[in-house]
């Protein structure tokens, strides 16, 4: 249950806020700035490439790792595919995970690594598999640790993860905020140095400045009323969320806001792309989860049971080709089944601008109603 006072009680989300996630959030422009000035002094902008890598292969372990690749993957297009390398193992631990390159890697692929751990046994061996292969590797990971050493012994390029200090008083959670800027930054300079993405400095300056203007709105000390973030967070309390992206910038983000809410409060939650949503999430809405099928029980007892779980959508857009929209259709089919729907649409900009407010405001969201929850 959401106590939704807690809302507007910044010391009371302060002191529930453990895990930093809030800071990570509030800190992510900086982060994007620490980061990209970590991508200059290791030499990105020196690099003189032959020519676009036949594919993108990144490893990682976590939630961050997995959107880096989606994010990149949809910035690059068709230039070259990116690939995410999953792991397989025992249990989802730092000696237990292992990674492998797939039998074609070679001379003419790129192997990216992103972790926020760095003692991973296995993707130091995928360093060295990846510089006998030939591949050309490049790894974001805290400074000082196993695979930083691996990497400079492979004659790979590493890059130093831009960290704060309170990173090292809980683990930290793969859909944290400062945790996917801190890898994904790097790489995105990487790539456009490598000519598969456009991500020149500017582009990262200004990304970094809208990440500061959305933590100006969103912050724990703007009233529920007034941030958007949290509006989003008390709509959600109870909620089933029904995400839907519109758009380049929307869809790796809806992807990512769905796995926050997964990983940081236990809310469970469907994602899909308009308009094949419309037809995947119709028979959803049209079931037991639609705001009409199960009208209020005059005689439940509304101290000791719980409200029913209705589905929610929630609906993420960003310039969609063309200038066609699926958007009125989506919002006939919600209200048609009684279901309430968000509406969230960044100012404009670049794409990784763009991109930089939709993600934000869905992190602020999903930390806002873990910490609400008790989760």
């Amino acid at each position: 249950m959401l106590d939704e006072s807690l809302l507007d009680a910044p010391e009371t989300l302060a002191d529930a806020d453990r895990r930093g996630l809030l800071r990570g959030a509030a800190e992510a422009g900086a982060r994007v700035r620490t980061a990209a000035r970590h991508a200059t002094e290791a030499g990105v902008g020196e690099l003189r490439p032959d020519g676009r890598p036949r594919a993108v292969l990144i490893a990682g372990p976590g939630a961050a790792a997995t959107q880096a690749a989606d994010l990149l993957g949809t910035l690059a297009g068709g230039g070259s595919p990116v690939t995410r390398l999953a792991p397989t193992g025992v249990a989802s631990a730092a000696g237990a995970l292992r990674w492998e390159l797939p039998g074609w890697a070679g001379s003419v692929d790129l192997l990216l690594i992103a972790t926020p751990d760095g003692t991973e046994p296995s993707l130091a061996l995928l360093a060295e598999q990846g510089y006998r292969r030939g591949c050309t590797v490049v790894a974001v990971a805290p400074a000082r640790t196993p695979l930083a050493a691996s990497v400079e012994g492979a004659h790979g390029l590493f890059i130093p993860m831009a960290t704060a200090p309170y990173d090292h008083d809980e683990p930290l959670a793969g859909a944290a905020p400062g945790v996917l800027w801190a890898l994904l930054t790097p790489l995105l300079a990487l790539l456009d140095r490598v000519g598969l993405l456009t991500a020149p400095p500017d582009a990262l300056e200004a990304a970094a400045d809208r990440l500061d203007r959305i933590a100006e709105r969103c912050g724990p000390a703007i009233a529920t009323y007034g941030n958007p973030a949290k509006t989003l967070a008390a709509e959600l309390a109870d909620a089933l969320p029904v995400i839907w992206t519109e758009g380049l910038a929307a869809g790796p983000a809806g992807r990512r806001f769905a796995a926050g809410l997964a990983e940081l409060s236990g809310v469970p939650a469907v994602v899909a792309e308009l308009p094949e949503a419309l037809a995947v999430h119709s028979a959803l809405l049209a079931g037991p989860l639609a705001a009409s099928a199960d009208p209020d029980d005059f005689f439940r007892d509304r101290v000791d049971e719980a409200p029913a779980l209705h589905a929610r959508v929630v609906l993420l857009r960003d310039r969609p080709l063309g200038g066609v929209t699926a958007a009125p259709a989506a919002r006939d089919l919600a209200l048609s089944h009684d279901t309430p729907i968000s509406e969230l649409e960044p100012e404009p900009g670049g794409e990784i601008e763009t991109l930089a407010e939709l993600i934000a405001v869905t992190d602020f969201a999903a930390v806002y109603l873990a910490l609400a929850s008790g989760a």
